[in-house]
């Protein structure tokens, strides 16, 4: 295969799993067809996964949901964007972030909103984003 375009319409290729992991009714993993599936998936992976959380790799994923937890001061939202572009470029330096909007919800500070403007490296004029949407409150994420 020689681009992207023939790998994502090519019906008998698979890029790799979804995360979060969950299996199908055949009882295998769920796949993921197309490169940006693949890209938002592993972005979701890294960023949903805790520093230390990970056995034999303890420095693999970010300190978002720390931050989260943390008292909101003035540099909140710069904590958290840093946090996120460090993570993705040592991580997946294949994805480059073109922007980040974290929204703290007005009516229940509790409720923050993190959209990711990002592009790849193989197709760097594909704009994508992704969207997490955290309730911190007693219940959790």
């Amino acid at each position: 295969m020689s681009n992207t375009r023939e790998l994502n319409n090519n019906d008998d290729i698979y890029i790799g799993i979804r995360f979060p992991l969950n299996h199908n009714e055949s009882g295998f993993f769920y796949k993921t067809k197309t490169l940006n599936e693949q890209v938002k998936s592993n972005i979701r992976n890294v960023l949903l996964t805790s520093k230390g959380e990970r056995v034999f790799q303890p420095n693999f994923g970010s300190d978002l949901q720390r931050l989260l937890f943390e008292p909101y001061t003035d540099s909140f939202i710069d904590d958290i964007q840093n946090t996120i572009t460090e993570s993705l470029n040592t991580f997946l330096p294949y994805v480059n972030i073109n922007n980040i909007f974290v929204v703290q919800n007005e009516s229940n500070p509790n409720m923050v909103n993190i959209q990711i403007e990002y592009s790849t490296t193989i197709e760097p004029n594909s704009l994508d984003s992704i969207t997490f949407n955290f309730n911190v409150d007693s219940e959790g994420t």
